[in-house]
């Protein structure tokens, strides 16, 4: 029998986080819990502080205040690529791939933090064997997303959509437990979004992950999600199941637009 959300263990912990810029404060003493296995949105209108919290919770941004803690070990400061290499990796906003790279060596590159032999032997093949495994993890990574056939091409050739998927498959050559994906469906069409929530769950199942979505689509979300979190202007005003949370009065004045 399946776990519920209540019998399984957690695996973030966020308390307090804060984080002030100047005067502003993007985000301002949010907490929640995470479990293992759960797939959980987070939504809200432009600038209320999404991607900030998962730059704290990744290490691109220090927290003012607070505090992260990934299955028990407080990760708060870390750097990024130490909290790769502890189990958690994400795509972003504004993607970020390796642009005059092929879509082959932007996955392999990823894979670094998992081989001994270092990124670029890793990538030029001084050690024969690990680059031998890393190539075919890359491969069958690509043909997951559904671009083993451009796996020659260059990332920045790539249509804003495969970019997205890309990105995706870079995120799990890091071979994650928590998969943070910031907008996955940001510049598909309909028919890629309404493939998106199928590809997620895939994801999730084949890989074991925890997987945290920021997500503008709200239908997405709602269908996708096991729990939703709400931020505006900084603070977490709702969290919940989906049904629970578009029906409170507060997500619907701030987000969902009315009754």
């Amino acid at each position: 029998m399946t776990a519920t959300l209540t019998e399984r263990k957690t695996v973030l912990e966020a308390r307090g986080l804060t984080r002030r810029f100047g005067g502003l404060v993007a985000v301002n003493n949010v907490s929640f819990d995470v479990a293992e296995g759960e797939i959980f949105g987070l939504i809200g209108p432009n600038g209320a502080g999404k991607t900030t919290l998962f730059n704290l919770m990744t290490g691109l941004t220090p927290p003012s205040a607070g505090t992260l803690s990934y299955r028990g070990q407080r990760v708060t400061g870390l750097a990024p690529h130490r909290i790769a290499a502890l189990g958690m990796s994400r795509t972003f906003q504004n993607i970020r791939l390796f642009r005059a790279l092929t879509a082959l060596e932007n996955v392999k590159i990823a894979q670094h933090v998992r081989t001994g032999a270092g990124m670029w032997a890793g990538v030029f093949g001084t050690a024969r064997a690990e680059e031998a495994r890393v190539e075919e993890r890359a491969w069958a990574l690509l043909d997951l997303v559904g671009l083993a056939d451009r796996a020659g091409e260059s990332a920045g050739n790539f249509s804003y959509g495969d970019q997205r998927r890309l990105e995706i498959a870079r995120a799990l050559a890091t071979e994650p437990r928590v998969l943070l994906l910031d907008e996955p469906a940001a510049g598909m069409n309909t028919s890629e979004k309404g493939g998106l929530t199928a590809f997620i769950r895939q994801m999730q199942g084949r890989f074991d992950l925890t997987v945290l979505v920021i997500e503008h689509h709200v239908p997405l979300v709602m269908n996708l999600c096991d729990r939703v979190a709400v931020l505006n202007f900084g603070q977490l005003i709702a969290v919940g199941d989906p049904a629970t949370v578009q029906r409170d009065p507060k997500v619907i004045e701030a987000y969902l637009g009315g009754e």
